[in-house]
């Protein structure tokens, strides 16, 4: 495992996941604040359907981990906002799996608008997997998981 390190979600690290998910928004007006800017909190939520999305498109449905008994709750998360998107605008979430470190799955992200030209927000979402039941964290993925993630990261089983 690699010494615990200060990442900067604009400085991300090379990872083996390389390949980005890709997850199409268009700013509704519940999205905004009263100037029509996206709320800082709807970027945190279109993170959240992304990961989701990219999990279910591995064959890891949310509801099959409930049915584990399996909670992925956010731990640690940065965001840096560089431009805003207004209502009406169109943007694509970027994200991927960048690596597992002892119980934390590390998520990078990048919203930017669909001809990859402006960046507005980059990301890194920290998850850990959770017993449902017993409230503890999982040291052990159930293995149709770790299976998936170990696919995902592009890193061999441990």
């Amino acid at each position: 495992m690699s010494q615990a390190r200060e990442q900067s979600p604009t400085n991300l690290p090379n990872v083996a996941f390389t390949d980005w998910f890709e997850y199409p928004v268009r700013v509704q007006p519940h999205h905004t604040d009263y100037a029509g800017v996206v709320w800082h909190g709807s970027y945190i939520a279109w993170m959240e359907e992304a990961r989701v999305e990219c999990l279910r498109s591995i064959g890891i449905n949310f509801a099959d981990l409930v049915a584990l008994g399996c909670d992925l709750p956010v731990v640690e998360l940065a965001v840096r906002y560089h431009r805003p998107i207004k209502m009406g605008m169109d943007a694509i979430v970027r994200t991927r799996m960048a690596d597992m470190e002892g119980v934390r799955i590390n998520w990078d992200y990048q919203i930017q608008s669909p001809d990859s030209q402006e960046l507005y927000v980059t990301a890194r979402v920290i998850l850990v997997a959770v017993d449902r039941e017993k409230g503890k964290i999982m040291r052990q993925l159930p293995p149709d998981v770790e299976n998936a993630f170990t696919r995902l990261a592009g890193t061999p089983n441990r």
